[in-house]
Parts: C-alpha cells; structure tokens; sequence
C-alpha cells in the first residue's frame, strides 16, 4: 500500500466513527479485535446494500426465492461440508515479534511485490518510448522485467501447489527462498508451518463433551443446503432454480485486520443456483456476467473491478472466480462464484441417509442437481462503497471562496439519509415551523433529516459527510412563494420547487428504478 493510499484508509477509518457509521465493539472495554458494530448511519447504509442485493436476486427473478435459515445446526452439518476436516488455514509464527501470519498471504503479498517492480519497469519504458512502445515485446525480452516475471510464476505455482497438496513445509520452503520478513519487525525467523481449523464451537445446553458440541456457522450455504427439497416442494420450483439467504457467519481468524475488511464476526449474501448436471458451466458463465452487472449498476467504475480465476480450487468446486475490487489497500475479493458440482447435496445425501434428489419431468429421472454459488460478504461491500465514494475536494462556500469539504458521492439509493430539511436560520419560527412540517411530510417516503445547528454551511458540510444526496434550504422566499431550494451533493446544484413536489422530486431521484435501468 502507498504512502497516500494509506493515508487515505486511515482517514475512511476515522471518517467511519467520527460520522457514526462503525464503532469498534465494546470500546469502553478496550474494544474486542476485528469485531465491530455499525452505528446510526452504517446500519442504515449496510441495510440498505442488502435491499439492493435482495432485490435483484430475489425480487428480479421468477425462480429464486429467499431463506433465513438458522445460525446453529446439527454437528455433522460440518462434517458433512468438510469444514470439519478442512477449513483451516495455515498459519506461520515470527520468533522475535511473537506476531502470527497467515503464511499464503504472506507469499502473496511479496509475489505481488516482485509483481509492481516489473509493472514499475514497464511503465518507465513506455513513458521513455511513447506510441512506438510494444509492451508484449518488452516484458517478454527485457532481461529485469523477464526475470521478475520468471519469480512470479514460479513462486505463484509453487504456492499453489503447496496449497493444494496441504503441504506445510513446502510453504514454509518457499517462505525461506523469498526471504520474506516480518512487516513489522523485519525478522526472518519463523516456527514451522501449520494448519488452524477456523470454527468457532460451544456447548448445546449443559452436555459436555462431543455430544454437545456445535459450532457457529462459518459460512451461511450450508443452511440453503440442508432446505433443499422443503424450499423446492413447498415452492414448486422447477430446475434451474436457486435459493438466497442474508445472514451471519463467523471465523476464528487469527489474522483479522485492514478494518472491516476480514472480520471474526461477519455478515453473507450468498445464492445457490441448483442446475442440471452438464448445465453448470452455462450457468456459471450467466452468473459472472450478472454480478458483474451488479456493481457496475452503482456506478463503480470498470477499472476498479476485475476477475480473478482461482488457481487453487476448493475441494467441492470444478471452477471458481472472484470478483475483486480495488480498496485502498489493493485489489481483494469482493464477491466469489463458485461451481461446486454437487458435492454438498451428495455429502448430505450420504451422511444423513435422506435423499436429496430432484425429479426432472423433462428427463424423467431422479439425479442430485449442481450447483453454482454466488457469495459476496455484505461487509466487505460497505467498505468497498464507503472507499469508493470517499472524497475530498475543494468548493466554494456561502461567500464564494474556496474551502475543501469531506464528501461521500453514496450511490443515491443507498445513502443512509436521502434528504434533510434545513431552515435558513434557527431562530425564525416561521421557518422552522415550515421546516418541520416539510420533514414530517417526507418521512413516510424515506429517510429524512431536520438540522438547524449552526450556520447552513456548516449544515451542508455535515450532510456531505454522511452522504445525503439532497438537502432542501426553507428560507424566508419559502413563507411568501410556497418554494423552497434544492441542493444536490455531487454538482452542488441548486434549483427552486415547489414545496408539495419535494417528495415526487426526489422519489424519482433515488428510485431503485434507477438502478435497474442500468442492467
């Protein structure tokens, strides 16, 4: 991360609390590491996010249908999914810090630094070379470029297959070979590898031992596949079909941090599209393509988005992606697609003795349907809009000089506040009258804010700051015209209406129509 773009995560983090939208968990204790709750504005801003996914996936399609399944499940639920078994991560202590990596992201971390340098030398060239620049040639016969494009995939294939034979010493190999550092201290000396199963467990009532044992959901797919055949009878769902759940999930990650971005306690917005066998790869393709769709319909620009095929499968999956998105610490995954064959239903299948099939009319056979996953954490999405409309710039004030304002250009459907209702001054009654008025009118169509502390530039400030997309100023015109101003935060501009238009005016201005007009 660069040394701006540090700075700027720093300052989205403070914004974050200073503005109400995250507080660390239980701060008058000190707080609790990697949990967070969301305060007045995130929880709106966060609700409002899941709305958008809801929607789109549920509302917007025929054959999708929603779920809210529990967050405690049978024990052999997990065995059943592997997560017993195999959702662990590998973890690598540094000696001298007593600080605990996860030994995979480390080795990324440094591939995608030998990475930059090579991107660092062909961006020099084309700067010195101009039109006539061939960077296909140049990478491939530029002996520095050549060489650390050489150390990427050779580490990047090493790391993988590391991954892939569960192979501890052979991460711990490559670990060695990079000569990668402690970030903090800048230590080389390292424990061994090993691996760290992530599921949190406790004790159903008073039975101790085995018997009693459960555990926290890591993931919220599971409870879509054990309602198979309830949500497929009692709906009538015909194949393809898919079932949606939001809800918690949570990992004992040993290495949480970059703010919200990997958390113990965490929220999913996941969809199991079940498809018939052979059918998956169509469907796999069609769901790429959708969610893509999904986050370029807020504006997000193109460039700030991109796929990312996974090298190192999971154990249930014949193909898997992610879509990444750019945070001020890099491109991460934001969202997963996964085809995961029918591994889940089979493994339900076998370890509960219940048939998990599903009669085709069309083929006139019973078979266990593929599915492919769509999964993106509600959390990680917050962060990415906050990131994504964190700005700071100048503008002119009240008096027309220049003065920088902290604004965050929200998507308009799912900014926390949609309007707020400003007297011109606080100390007029016939203004504020009118102002409250105005507001209590608005609050049955959205969320709508009255202010009148402090000057009404000081007020713009503040609902730039929180990412309201539209503010109305009562002055004393309003008393004589029945008008009142409009102000809109991105171009700041201003426009009279008529006080009963307010609501039809911006209704339309953040009508979910909207959006889905840019599918």
């Amino acid at each position: 991360m660069s040394a701006s773009q540090e700075d700027k995560f720093k300052k989205i983090t403070a914004h974050c609390k200073e503005y109400g939208f995250v507080f660390p968990s239980s701060e008058i204790y000190d707080g609790l590491s990697a949990v967070y709750d969301y305060g007045p504005y995130g929880s709106e801003l966060k609700n409002n996010i899941k709305s958008y996914w809801w929607k789109s996936m549920v509302q917007m399609h025929d054959n999708i249908t929603g779920i809210d399944a529990a967050i405690f499940m049978h024990p052999k639920t997990w065995k059943a999914s592997g997560h017993v078994d195999a959702f662990n991560d590998p973890l690598v202590d540094n000696k001298d810090s007593k600080k605990r990596y996860r030994a995979d992201q480390l080795i990324e971390e440094a591939i995608d630094k030998i990475q930059a340098k090579a991107d660092k030398e062909v961006e020099k060239a084309r700067t010195r070379f101009g039109d006539s620049f061939d960077e296909a040639l140049y990478r491939e016969t530029n002996p520095r470029v050549s060489e650390y494009l050489s150390k990427v995939k050779e580490y990047t294939n090493r790391l993988h297959s590391s991954l892939s034979a569960n192979d501890m010493e052979g991460l711990k190999s490559v670990i060695e070979d990079m000569e990668i550092a402690d970030p903090d201290s800048g230590s080389r000396n390292w424990t061994e590898v090993r691996q760290f199963n992530l599921m949190f467990n406790t004790q159903l009532g008073n039975i101790a031992g085995e018997e009693g044992k459960l555990f926290l959901r890591p993931e919220t797919a599971q409870g879509i596949f054990v309602n198979f055949l309830n949500v497929q009878k009692t709906t009538r769902q015909k194949i393809p079909f898919g079932i949606a759940q939001i809800g918690k999930a949570f990992r004992n990650e040993i290495v949480a941090r970059q703010f919200i971005f990997r958390m113990r306690e965490f929220e999913q917005m996941e969809m199991q599209y079940f498809v018939k066998p052979g059918d998956e790869m169509k469907w796999y393709e069609y769901w790429k393509e959708y969610r893509m769709r999904w986050h370029l319909a807020l504006g997000t620009p193109q460039s700030s988005l991109r796929f990312h095929d996974h090298e190192n499968l999971a154990h249930y999956a014949n193909a898997a992606v992610d879509i990444q998105y750019e945070f001020p610490f890099g491109f991460r995954e934001l969202e997963g697609i996964h085809s995961r064959t029918d591994f889940d239903l089979r493994s339900h299948q076998d370890l509960s003795g219940r048939k998990l099939q599903y009669f085709d009319p069309e083929v006139n056979e019973n078979y266990i349907p593929y599915v492919v996953e769509t999964s993106i954490g509600c959390d990680r999405m917050f962060l990415a809009m906050i990131s994504q409309a964190y700005s700071e710039e100048n503008v002119p004030d009240a008096e027309g000089q220049e003065s920088q304002r902290v604004v965050l250009k929200l998507p308009a459907v799912l900014a926390p506040v949609k309007c707020a209702v400003l007297p011109l001054v606080r100390n007029k009654t016939e203004l504020v009258e009118l102002a409250r008025k105005i507001q209590q009118n608005l609050k049955p169509l959205f969320i709508c804010q009255y202010d009148d502390k402090d000057a009404i530039g000081r007020r713009y400030r503040r609902q730039d700051a929180i990412g309201t997309p539209f503010c109305v100023t009562v002055d004393f015109e309003s008393l004589e015209d029945g008008k009142v101003t409009l102000r809109e935060r991105d171009s700041l501009r201003q426009e009279r209406i008529p006080i009963e238009a307010i609501g039809r005016i911006v209704e339309e201005k953040i009508s979910w129509e909207q959006v889905f007009r840019n599918f």
